[in-house]
């Protein structure tokens, strides 16, 4: 499989389709999965060749399999149409997919596009991706614009559930929030329209300290690596991520506070940047942790470096160590909606609860 790391800006890779047979969801659920992810002019039309970038346009024809019934995280990549002529003569049909620019969801998107159509049958070797120079990430994060003092900002999923429900959500270039006071506490909740995918949910981390954050709690979903963990009934939490090899710590803003509760598990968290790489010997080398995600590694390591508090608290989604019949194939399932909505309340409460337990936090710009 050919990685992007290290490679000059602007240059166009391979996404090699996985080996399906090697990962841990499964032939059935993984096709199941892409399904919900591919972009419908993918599957419905054939392309000489496909090409993902990182490039946030919402005039580009947008999937028809984009989220609804949501406030946020319903957007998916959208996709440009080109034909050309080549010298030979006839008409190539190219289609360009535009993501938000990040290093990682434009490469796991790559593997996304390459795995179904190798799985449904399809020639595979023409899809491409080039990964975003750092500066257009960082310029597109910059969009997000708020007037923080030393608040705590929640941001991430369910956000709906987690803030006042007669609250007011304000609209900005792809993102929308709502503040709150908690037990004399400044709260912002904030969500967005597209996915903060890996390295993009660290650079986020780095924005909100910029503007005057004082501490970060994103909620989210995350994979168990422990086979005796059943999804969507247990919360994760924890203050140390693996990073490619390195062990990356934070201050963590729930302290031993959360992991203390019931029904909360802990551990050490890996940090991977696409679902597609983690097959069973990316989980043998990696069983002895405790979740995976591709968020909370980038956001805790950007925290540490702005000197500011972060902390996790997230459902546990699916299983990558045992087939249980809920995984991320089949979120929508009224039953997993039903139980995920039990786990965020639980969430709702913890943060409340760990808010009631700490002294207000000094204004974050009048801080020596």
């Amino acid at each position: 499989m050919t990685l992007h790391r290290g490679a000059p800006e602007g240059t166009v890779l391979r996404a090699d389709p996985i080996d399906i047979d090697g990962h841990t969801m499964g032939p059935d659920s993984l096709l199941r999965y892409l399904r919900i992810k591919v972009h419908h002019l993918i599957q419905e039309h054939p392309w000489d060749s496909v090409g993902v970038v990182g490039d946030y346009d919402r005039t580009a024809v947008i999937s028809r399999h984009e989220k609804t019934g949501k406030l946020f995280n319903t957007e998916r990549p959208t996709a440009e149409v080109h034909t050309e002529r080549p010298a030979a003569g006839g008409h190539d049909r190219r289609l360009v997919v535009k993501t938000f620019p990040g290093v990682d969801y434009v490469r796991h998107y790559g593997l996304i596009i390459a795995t179904y159509l190798a799985m449904t049958g399809r020639p595979a070797d023409t899809v491409t991706y080039r990964p975003p120079p750092p500066a257009d990430s960082r310029r597109a994060v910059r969009r997000l614009d708020l007037d923080l003092d030393g608040d705590l900002v929640v941001v991430g999923w369910g956000l709906t559930h987690l803030a006042p429900a007669d609250g007011v959500w304000t609209r900005g270039p792809g993102y929308a929030w709502q503040r709150a006071t908690v037990h004399g506490r400044r709260v912002v909740y904030l969500g967005f329209l597209h996915s903060i995918w890996g390295d993009v949910a660290g650079l986020v981390v780095d924005r909100l300290a910029e503007l005057g954050a004082g501490d970060v709690v994103y909620v989210g979903k995350v994979g168990a690596l422990a086979p005796d963990i059943e999804p969507n009934t247990w919360l994760a939490t924890g203050r140390e991520s693996l990073i490619d090899g390195t062990l990356v710590t934070w201050n963590d803003f729930f302290g031993d506070y959360a992991a203390a509760q019931p029904g909360v598990r802990t551990g050490v968290h890996v940090t991977s940047p696409s679902v597609l790489l983690e097959d069973r010997d990316w989980l043998t080398k990696h069983s002895e942790h405790a979740f995976v995600d591709p968020e909370i590694g980038p956001m805790g390591a950007a925290a540490h470096r702005a000197g500011i508090g972060f902390g996790y608290l997230h459902v546990i989604s699916n299983n990558l160590a045992r087939h249980y019949p809920a995984d991320l194939s089949n979120e929508r399932h009224g039953d997993v909606v039903r139980r995920r909505a039990d786990l965020v309340d639980r969430i709702r409460h913890i943060i409340a609860d760990r808010l009631a337990a700490r002294p207000t936090r000094p204004s974050g710009r009048n801080r020596p």
